[in-house]
This record gives structure tokens, C-alpha cells and sequence, in this order.
């Protein structure tokens, strides 16, 4: 079996492909996709999640915790206004291998693409409620932006282009992050149109969108008060 048939149609169905035509009880083979769900789908994805790389890089490279800075976010805005460029660049970078990780995982051991965006949605519930680190993390923005390229390259481009015209045109990264992520649902499901294909990626994307929003809901109340601070690429003075 091709790789490409590995990733569509997940490595799971192999384990109960019979050569010999004689089958398998419907009950063992859901058995074992819903058993592979649980564990690569949900459990090895909120692991990975919970790896915060704001709280490590912070701790590694300045022996302080960036939860105790700023808006007190673990992510990578913060990390950008407190630590500056390369410490933002290393905490995007992590974030975003151990979201392409979980999502890879999953896809290849599990019913793809669903396990994929099972996987994506949980890897963000163990950014935002990391069991490491007292279930204090980041809000997921960038464990969802890496996931949904991935998986739908369409929707991803979509709300990239609209991430960044809020911020252009706002400079509230946070006000990028709530439109784009209000937006998904709808880019996901025109791509569903658009590839004559469907699935639970568009329900995935929902969840996906609310808690992103529910995360910013601090955000949204500093905005309405224009007391939330814009984009600035210039290293704050400790």
C-alpha cells in the first residue's frame, strides 16, 4: 500500500484488510478505529499540545516565565512584545512541529483525514489547558493555523489573507486571530464545495473557531475599552 493510500484512507484500515476476502466483525473493526481514534487522535495530540514552547523557551533562555509578563498569554505574541523576534521564532517554530506532528500521526494511524482534524482540535485543547503546566497555556491560534494548513490548504489561505487585513488594518493581533477564526468555518466548507468533499472537518472547524474565541474573550472586552496593545516589532525594556 502507497503512502497516498496510507494518509486517505488511514493505517488503521490496513490492520483489517483480509487478503483472502473472508472479512472482519464490524464490531472489531470499530473496535479498533474508535480505540485508534482515542489514542492518536486524542490522547498523543493533547500531549504534544501540552508541550508549551513559550513556557520552555522562556524558562530556558531567560530563567522566567512568560505567564508572569504582559497579558500573561503563553504564546507567541507575547513572547514577541516581551522577549522580542527570536524568541517568538522559536516558539512559533515548536508550536508548529508539535501541531504538524500530532496531525501527521493521527492521519496515518487513524481514519484520515478525520483523525487529523480530531487530532487539531485536541493538540489546541492541550495548548490552551496544558496538564504540565497547571492547564495555564496559550490560546491555540497557532496549533490551529498550522493544523488547517495541513489539512485544507484552501481555507488556510483564505484566513491567512484575512488575518492579515485585520491586522494591517487594525493592528490588533488579537482581533486578527477572532475574525479569521469566525471565518473558518465558512472557508472550510466552500472548499468542501469547491472539492466535492465533506466529512467532520467542517464541524472540527466550529469547535476549533469557538474556542479560539472563547480564549480571546479577555481581548474583546480591551478592545471595546481600546485598552489592547497593537503590533509592534520592537523589543520592550525589561
Amino acid at each position: 500500500m502507497s503512502f497516498g493510500e496510507l494518509w486517505w484512507q488511514g493505517y488503521l484500515f490496513t490492520l483489517f484488510y483480509d487478503t483472502d476476502g473472508g472479512g472482519f466483525p464490524v464490531w472489531q473493526i470499530g473496535l479498533g478505529i474508535g480505540g485508534g481514534i482515542l489514542l492518536f487522535g486524542i490522547l498523543i495530540p493533547y500531549l504534544l499540545g501540552s508541550i508549551n514552547s513559550a513556557v520552555v523557551f522562556s524558562r530556558l533562555l531567560y530563567h522566567d516565565d512568560i505567564r508572569n509578563h504582559g497579558s500573561g498569554n503563553a504564546g507567541t505574541t507575547n513572547m514577541l512584545r516581551t522577549y522580542g523576534k527570536g524568541a517568538a521564532g522559536l516558539t512559533l517554530l515548536g508550536d508548529v512541529l508539535k501541531t504538524a506532528v500530532a496531525v501527521m500521526i493521527a492521519s496515518l494511524m487513524t481514519a484520515a483525514p478525520m483523525g487529523g482534524w480530531v487530532a487539531a482540535f485536541f493538540c489546541m485543547v492541550g495548548h490552551i489547558f496544558p496538564i504540565y503546566y497547571h492547564f495555564k497555556g496559550g490560546k491555540g491560534v497557532l496549533c490551529a493555523a498550522t493544523a488547517v494548513a495541513m489539512l485544507s490548504p484552501f481555507a488556510f489561505g483564505c484566513a491567512f489573507l484575512t488575518f492579515l487585513i485585520m491586522v494591517s488594518m487594525s493592528r490588533y493581533v488579537s482581533l486578527g486571530s477572532i475574525v479569521s477564526a469566525l471565518m473558518l468555518p465558512l472557508y472550510v466548507n466552500a472548499e468542501n464545495l469547491l472539492f466535492e468533499r465533506g466529512g467532520l472537518n467542517g464541524l472540527m472547524a466550529v469547535f476549533m473557531a469557538l474556542l479560539i474565541v472563547w480564549c480571546h474573550r479577555a481581548n474583546i472586552k480591551r478592545i471595546q475599552n481600546r485598552t489592547e496593545s497593537k503590533l509592534s516589532f520592537k523589543k520592550k525594556d525589561k
